[in-house]
Order: C-alpha cells, then sequence, then structure tokens
C-alpha cells in the first residue's frame, strides 16, 4: 500500500559563497549586502544566506504557492524540496513519490529524439514494456509536437521544449509536484491544457508546491501561500490573504500562520 505523502521541513537554512572572480559574483555580492544577506561559513568563507531558518509542513491535498520578489528564495526552497540543494542547517524529510518541474529540459537528453525521451522516462519510472506505447501515446497527445516528435530535441524551440517537458513530467503521476513558473511560457490553448492537467493530478490528494509571479495562477490553483522576502518567512496562510498583503492590499500582519 502506497504511504500517505508528507512534508516536514524544520528551520532549514541554504548559504551559498561567495567568490570574487568575476563582475556577476560581485554584483551578487553589493546586492546581498545590501538586502543584509552576508555571512561567514565554518570555512570562513563569505556567503550569501538564500534561505534562513525556513519552516514548513505539508500533506496530502495540500497545494501551496509561493511568492516574492526575484531573488527572494523561491528557487532556492523548491531546489532543496527535490534534494538538488543541500540544508547547511535544519532538517528536511520528504515523503511519496516526487516530481520536480524546475527546468524544462530536466531529465531530457538533448541529442535523442522526442520519442526517445518518452520511452527512456518510462523505462527509468520503471513502467512495464506494456505500458510504455501507452506513456508514448498520451505525451505525443498532449505535447501536440507532430513530426518533431522522432527529431532531436536539440534543435526545438524553447516552447516545444516547455510542451514535451510538461506532458513528460505530468504523464507519469507523482504524489508530489514541485512547479517552477516556467512551464506557463506556453501560449493560451497550451495553458488551458495544462491548468486541467495539472488540476486532475493535484486533486488526486497529492501535495503541489508552486512558484510563481501570476497572481490569477497561484490563487486559482493554491489553497495556501508562503511569502518569501530575502530568504525568510514574511508570512504563511490561506492564499487570498497572503497574496492580498503580498499585493499591497492590506497590511502584511493580516496573514499569518
Amino acid at each position: 500500500m502506497t504511504s500517505e505523502a508528507s512534508i516536514d521541513v524544520e528551520g532549514i537554512s541554504v548559504f551559498f559563497p561567495l567568490y570574487h572572480g568575476s563582475s556577476r559574483s560581485l554584483k551578487k555580492m553589493v546586492v546581498a549586502a545590501a538586502a543584509g544577506r552576508l555571512a561567514k561559513d565554518q570555512q570562513q568563507r563569505i556567503v550569501v544566506q538564500a534561505l534562513r531558518d525556513i519552516h514548513l509542513k505539508l500533506r496530502s491535498g495540500d497545494r501551496l504557492g509561493l511568492v516574492g520578489s526575484n531573488g527572494a528564495g523561491k528557487t532556492t526552497l523548491l531546489r532543496v524540496l527535490a534534494g538538488i540543494y543541500e540544508p547547511v542547517t535544519g532538517r528536511m524529510r520528504v515523503q511519496g513519490s516526487l516530481n520536480a518541474l524546475l527546468d524544462p529540459s530536466l531529465g531530457m537528453n538533448v541529442e535523442l529524439t522526442g520519442r526517445e525521451n518518452i520511452r527512456l522516462r518510462g523505462l527509468y519510472n520503471g513502467l512495464p514494456s506494456g505500458l510504455l506505447s501507452q506513456l508514448e501515446d498520451d505525451v505525443a497527445e498532449f505535447a501536440e509536437l507532430g513530426d518533431f516528435l522522432d527529431l532531436p530535441v536539440r534543435i526545438y524551440s524553447a516552447g516545444m521544449v516547455v510542451r514535451l517537458g510538461f506532458a513528460l513530467a505530468t504523464a507519469i503521476k507523482p504524489q508530489i509536484l514541485l512547479m517552477d513558473e516556467w512551464f506557463l511560457a506556453g501560449d493560451a490553448a497550451f495553458l488551458e491544457k495544462a491548468r486541467h492537467r495539472l488540476e486532475a493530478m493535484v486533486k488526486g490528494a497529492d501535495i503541489l508546491v508552486l512558484s510563481s509571479h501570476q497572481d490569477e495562477i497561484v490563487r486559482h490553483w493554491c489553497s495556501r501561500v508562503l511569502w518569501l522576502d530575502q530568504g525568510e518567512v514574511r508570512a504563511d496562510g490561506p492564499a487570498g490573504e497572503v497574496l492580498d498583503a503580498y499585493l499591497g492590499r492590506e497590511p502584511a500582519s493580516a496573514a499569518v500562520e
């Protein structure tokens, strides 16, 4: 029997060391210093505090939206939950099958065709041979790539990669779905299909964690919102209350845990 999905995050912090070999890293240091996010780690290196003392509990059926300005820590938190980044301090426990839609080409080999990538994804997820054709048909129908499905992914446009990546990531239903807003880059018809496909997944008691700057998407899909500000939690509560506070419609103190 499949166990119930859950996410437990207890006081995690993520620091990134700053190296001074490029103008880009110097710019990051100036911005971080102005925001009060510079610190030193145990090796006495200067680091940016990307996330600071984050606490979070999610259970099956929860749909969490992450909001905040650029650099607030939304994508970093998604990557921590996906196991890509390791926290410097704190503890985290994720229980249940997980898919992370953090990059359109995540898990794809761009030298292979779209069809070959579909079959590889199915094999990676342990699908029996009898279900591989079903997976292929499902992804092909949703992505609507036509003859391009038999051409190398490296020649795809950005929009085509988004279609294939979203179709692949949602064809095999996970218990926990982590999503960055790259998938919202498609045309209107695709967005409508994506919305229906995602909602069908989430209604099955899976956990959704979505990072987006689009107010209407977060308000429609999420029941709870976490507002991140300079790597810290500014507010955590019902979607409408926190979004209104974030957008300046009412004091931030009205949005509480």
